[in-house]
């Protein structure tokens, strides 16, 4: 059995598995130290492997076409799950109607349910005494932390002495979480220390130590937060290298993420995540991206640091484009640019290991 922070975990993720919707899910499909995934639930899926569906590569992990179904399945193979994780990422963080009645059901069975959406679960009186009733826990990682538990910027960070990284995008929903995770785990298979600090809910469920959940949290303690998840990984780990996971884009009209990144985290350089054949910012038809040279030039201006690799997401694009996609994002912006998720993150580690 994997060792696990929360143990066996089923994840909701119906009508939004392998879609920008279901980021959370493949998140935890992909990787997790929180939770042992036992399946998915997505009726569009049903009885094909997550890992396959996903990303080409079968993990084990099956897909369920509904609660009921899960259950019959898992308890058959002794692998009932204590948790059901909602794995939707809607646009605005709303949990749709249907979901309630899974999650009750779960309550009903005594698990405890984890969310990361905006609407709290905790909020619901039917819920609360159903998981009361039950002796399991509702549990909203999204839920802002009380003021006495947050933390202010100090200007501690500039006694950080290692290397830091920060994995920005041109967009949301881009993949810059895999991306800091995927690099993480090759900077530790090359042998140094490195740390992940998470900025987001999904992070926080794939088990990263050091994270906050950014857009939870009270506008005046933001860089405070991400600062004080640095320092903290600095003095406990003494990591050669802190990669600090991106949110949103500077320039996504809904979702405007890493100014607060990169005022507070102080990284040494960004690598940035993008995806080619991304003509319009996530879930805004009509608001047309800005171009790879405009979004690296806004970041240098605000920052004053280097963005010194682009990271590829090939969604939409054939496996024989991605590698022409690569070259002629290094033509148009003279850096390296890397599909990690398709082809390994080796090459991006030889980058950064010459900064240590």
């Amino acid at each position: 059995m994997k060792n696990s922070i929360d143990g066996k975990a089923l994840v909701y993720c119906e009508g939004a598995f392998n879609t920008p919707n279901g980021k959370t899910a493949h998140g935890l499909v992909r990787f997790t130290e929180r939770y042992e995934i036992v399946g998915v639930l997505d009726s569009k899926y049903a009885g094909q492997d997550a890992g396959k569906t996903l990303d080409g590569k079968s993990n084990g992990i099956p897909i369920f076409k509904d609660l009921d179904t899960a259950i019959e399945e898992l308890k058959s193979s002794d692998n009932l799950p204590q948790t059901l994780v909602i794995g939707l990422a809607p646009d605005g963080g709303r949990l749709p109607n249907p979901a309630k009645t899974v999650i009750k059901k779960a309550l009903e069975m005594g698990w405890n349910v984890d969310s990361g959406l905006h609407d709290f679960l905790t909020n619901d009186a039917t819920l609360n005494q159903l998981a009361g009733e039950n002796n399991c826990r509702i549990r909203d990682v999204r839920k802002t932390p009380d003021r006495d538990q947050l933390h202010f910027f100090t200007g501690e960070i500039e006694n950080v002495d290692c290397l830091k990284i920060a994995v920005l995008g041109t967009d949301s929903a881009l993949g810059k979480r895999t991306t800091a995770w995927l690099l993480v785990h090759g900077l530790r298979d090359a042998g140094l220390k490195a740390e992940m600090i998470g900025t987001g809910q999904t992070a926080w469920m794939q088990g990263a130590k050091y994270s906050m959940v950014m857009d939870s949290c009270i506008n005046d303690f933001v860089s405070g937060e991400i600062e004080h998840a640095v320092v903290s990984a600095y003095k406990n780990e003494k990591p050669h290298v802190i990669v600090i996971e991106g949110q949103g884009s500077l320039m996504n009209p809904a979702y405007p993420g890493g100014f607060e990144i990169l005022a507070a985290g102080r990284p040494d350089f960004v690598i940035l995540q993008h995806a080619p054949k991304r003509a319009e910012y996530d879930g805004f038809p009509g608001y047309k991206m800005h171009s790879l040279p405009e979004q690296i030039n806004a970041i240098e201006v605000i920052s004053g640091k280097k963005v010194i690799a682009i990271t590829v997401n090939h969604e939409d694009m054939a496996e024989d484009e991605i590698l022409e996609a690569c070259k002629q994002i290094t033509l148009e912006t003279k850096l390296p640019a890397f599909d990690v998720l398709k082809y390994g993150v080796e090459g991006l580690v030889e980058i950064l290991k010459e900064k240590i």
